[in-house]
């Protein structure tokens, strides 16, 4: 569950009246090339393959029969001539989500709730808790892998409760992912031949969403830091029935090991969706700090050290889950411009301009 609930923070976030719908507003001075992927629906944390050319992503369209998240794989176009399409991997199976390809582009991994059910999980009554965003740790979340062709899968992940949220090292060797297995929303990274893994967060609070550096010796991930009493008593008791409220995050690097740990945002709200730069320099995320009613979410970059905040996105909605392509020339991203008012998020992609 690397992903935000895509189909509630539409609801949220979408703005009726926008005054103009786009694929690139002004302002947007990296985007060049931009082109729409998706049309309807839902479909968000989009991932590139390590050559640069495929793509796998989750996607819910109820108007298609896919009625809480699935794994699709594509072909980007490279050419704006070129339409997008993509097919099934996971199956249709329980709540399928956080995807990523492996280094020889034979397999993807992916958490799945299967394990749990055939169908659905049910969403969480967020009336009960105020109308606040909360996020469901479902418990029978496990991490598989299968070929490309959704065949041939093994799981990878067994313990109790909540482990999602995978990525890959760029040699292909590590998984981190984030599990609830010792009590808390923690990081572990897996060394996927041996299976053997090391805790690699300890602090209290929720610790998710992470990726490895190019160069494979360091992590960024967010995380929730809950600090007063009644702060830490909320979370544990959410934790307690399987949810967790992410709307205070911020954006967190360490060495690969977990050591030299330093939060890299001060931003307040919402900092998520963080991965490095091709050159391993800069931090590119999503966040809504700069507007207190929560929303629009826009993608930002920012220095190793925490300075040089520059903002990349300008849509009066929601821009996130940005990742750039391996090679560095284009970018991937979901965002709700071009979607006519309605509740849509869709897949973009751009050439990247320095």
């Amino acid at each position: 569950m690397k992903q935000v609930s895509i189909l509630f923070l539409g609801a949220m976030i979408c703005i009726a009246a926008q005054a103009q719908d786009s694929v690139l507003f002004a302002g947007e001075s990296h985007f060049k090339n931009i082109q729409q992927l998706t049309f309807g629906g839902d479909n968000a944390e989009a991932y590139w393959s390590f050559d640069s050319k495929r793509v796998t992503f989750q996607r819910t369209n109820p108007k298609e029969g896919i009625n809480c998240d699935q794994i699709f794989m594509g072909l980007v176009p490279t050419k704006s001539t070129e339409s997008f399409s993509y097919k099934l991997v996971s199956g249709s199976k329980g709540r399928t989500t956080c995807s990523y390809f492996t280094k020889d582009g034979a397999h993807i991994i992916y958490a799945s709730t299967k394990n749990g059910g055939d169908d659905c999980p049910p969403a969480v009554d967020r009336a009960k808790y105020g109308n606040r965003y909360i996020w469901p740790l479902y418990a029978s979340y496990d991490i598989f892998i299968a070929d490309t062709n959704g065949k041939n899968e093994q799981q990878i992940t067994h313990s109790e409760g909540y482990d999602a949220e995978g990525t890959l090292s760029y040699d292909g060797q590590k998984m981190i992912y984030c599990s609830v297995k010792d009590g808390d929303l923690d990081l572990y990274v897996m060394d996927l031949k041996t299976k053997k893994e090391i805790r690699v967060t300890n602090t209290l609070g929720y610790d998710g969403g992470a990726w490895f550096s190019p160069d494979g010796k360091k992590i960024v991930w967010r995380a929730s830091r809950p600090s007063t009493p009644a702060e830490v008593e909320e979370y544990k008791s959410l934790l307690k029935e399987g949810l967790v409220a992410p709307t205070q995050m911020e954006v967190w690097i360490a060495n690969a090991d977990g050591t030299d740990a330093k939060q890299i945002t001060h931003l307040g709200q919402a900092n998520w969706a963080p991965n490095f730069t091709p050159d391993g320099k800069h931090i590119i995320f999503c966040s809504n700090h700069e507007y207190k009613r929560g929303f629009p979410f826009n993608m930002y970059l920012i220095d190793l050290e925490g300075n040089h905040l520059e903002k990349i996105s300008r849509d009066k909605g929601f821009d996130a889950f940005p990742m750039f392509s391996p090679d560095g020339k284009r970018m991937l991203f979901s965002s709700n411009r071009n979607n006519g008012g309605t509740r849509d998020t869709n897949l973009f992609v751009a050439d990247w301009v320095d």
